[in-house]
């Protein structure tokens, strides 16, 4: 019952702050997030919350639980996300990528021990982070206001309406006995707070007004899941209706842009030949992106309870 009130006062502070809020007006309102006001008052909430619990309990995990008892919960929460990424890639009509991602938890199952090793990755099968919010963007579902949940921290109308989905189809939400599912849910929450201890030093750091920067920083993101690394025109533009499909030429193929000049060799010395152009590093222009390679995404950044976002 005690343990139970702080919750419950949360959520009422947050029910509180939604009545009170209104919608944000003015010049200096941002489109997507009419809601502002009241996501500033549940950031703040979710922020008390965090620093007052969240975060120690995390910070003595990191130092005194083991780091291969670390890496083997990582490895056994993220094998069990695989079985979700694969339906989500299903609907997104990315056979491919479903066939990897059941492979990827065939593999970890049987030879990592129940997903506690992860034996996929350095067999070459890539990791993809797929959820329902995603597909109802590639399905063309309009993001929606920006909504700071409590507890959960940022989400999208959109992304709010695919977690209550992801959550049935996460496996782990049907272990028994209910005392097992709900250590499980624990040590989520606790592992995956614990992974964003860099990043929420880094935003204490950086960020003038945390609230913006993690945001801007939300929906970036959200916008490179969609699109798998690859939004098409402007963030406005992509975010304004949806997951519109990126302009491809006659042959179906995405339009590649042309790779850069290579520099001049630079002229010989002493009759010596000239040295060969140094290869483009990873990333550089004009080196393409492998086929099923993730590409890379903005940083992740703390604001809810990152594990049982089931993302």
């Amino acid at each position: 019952m005690n343990a139970a009130r702080p919750i419950r006062n949360l959520l009422a502070t947050a029910a509180a702050a939604a009545a009170l809020a209104g919608c944000a007006t003015g010049p200096t309102a941002n489109p997507k997030d009419p809601l502002e006001p009241f996501n500033r008052e549940v950031s703040k909430i979710n922020e008390d919350f965090d620093k007052g619990i969240m975060r120690p309990v995390a910070e003595l995990y990191a130092d005194y639980m083991p780091t291969p008892v670390q890496r083997a919960v990582e490895n056994f929460f993220s094998n069990v996300s695989d079985v979700y990424s694969a339906v989500n890639n299903l609907l997104q009509g990315k056979p491919t990528r479903a066939a990897e991602d059941t492979m990827r938890v065939a593999m970890n199952t049987v030879l990592g021990i129940g997903g506690l090793i992860d034996i996929a990755t350095p067999a070459g099968l890539p990791k993809y982070k797929e959820d329902f919010g995603q597909t109802l963007g590639v399905w063309g579902v309009p993001a929606g206001p920006y909504l700071v949940l409590p507890l959960f921290g940022p989400s999208t109308f959109r992304d709010t309406a695919g977690m209550l989905v992801d959550r049935q189809a996460d496996p782990s939400a049907y272990f028994y006995p209910v005392s097992l599912r709900n250590s499980l849910v624990g040590v989520r929450i606790v592992a995956g707070r614990a992974q964003l201890l860099g990043a929420s030093n880094l935003l204490e750091q950086a960020a003038l007004d945390k609230y913006s920067f993690l945001r801007d920083s939300y929906l970036q993101r959200r916008q490179y899941l969609i699109y798998d690394g690859n939004p098409p025109g402007g963030e406005d533009d992509a975010d304004a209706d949806g997951a519109a499909p990126p302009a491809t030429t006659d042959t179906g193929a995405a339009p590649a842009t042309a790779p850069a000049p290579a520099p001049a060799p630079a002229p010989a010395v002493d009759g010596a030949s000239a040295p060969a152009a140094e290869p483009p590093k990873p990333g550089a222009a004009g080196e393409t992106q492998p086929e099923g390679q993730s590409m890379p995404l903005p940083p992740v950044l703390p604001g809810g309870l990152p594990g049982v976002r089931f993302r």
